[in-house]
């Protein structure tokens, strides 16, 4: 079997390649990156009230009585940033919910994940309100579309 350098079979390469053009119009056409910034915001109000740390011998423990209020946000959270992805005709929902729990998780979960939430859950929901669909007659991003048909000798149509 020929393989590449990393002892991969060379057919993969080409399906690389088409997954990338594939993900790349999938991205185009919902708002991913609302989607990416609200599923990370859940993740640090969802990590502070359950970690306990051990920095050099002190315990250091932020499990207080937020650790309910955390959970449902976070958990939230993650569910509107999946939802962005699957379901982009609930953006403007999933926006303004995404930023009303980021600013309810400041007060309620250990300040917003330590500010890690609120900043990330912020900046997904202005972008999942902001965000427009694609108009159905936009070209299509694929780079295919965009090269142009080679003209060989003599097709110029400068006559010679």
């Amino acid at each position: 079997m020929n393989t590449n350098g990393f002892g991969r079979p060379r057919e993969l390469l080409p399906a690389a390649g088409e997954f990338r053009i594939k993900f790349s119009t999938w991205r185009g056409e919902r708002p991913f990156w609302a989607g990416l910034f609200t599923t990370v915001a859940g993740l640090p109000i969802l990590y502070w009230p359950y970690a306990h740390l051990d920095p050099a011998g002190v315990p250091l423990a932020l499990s207080t009585t937020s650790g309910a209020g955390s959970l449902v946000i976070g958990v939230l959270l993650l569910a509107l940033g999946v939802a962005l992805w699957f379901r982009p005709h609930l953006r403007v929902f999933a926006g303004i919910a995404t930023l009303l729990l980021a600013l309810v998780s400041f007060p309620v979960a250990n300040f917003g994940g330590l500010f890690l939430g609120v900043a990330s859950g912020l900046i997904g929901g202005s972008l999942a309100c902001a965000w427009m669909p694609p108009a159905a007659d936009e070209p299509s991003n694929r780079p295919s579309d965009r090269t142009a048909p080679a003209v060989q000798a003599g097709e110029d149509g400068s006559g010679a």
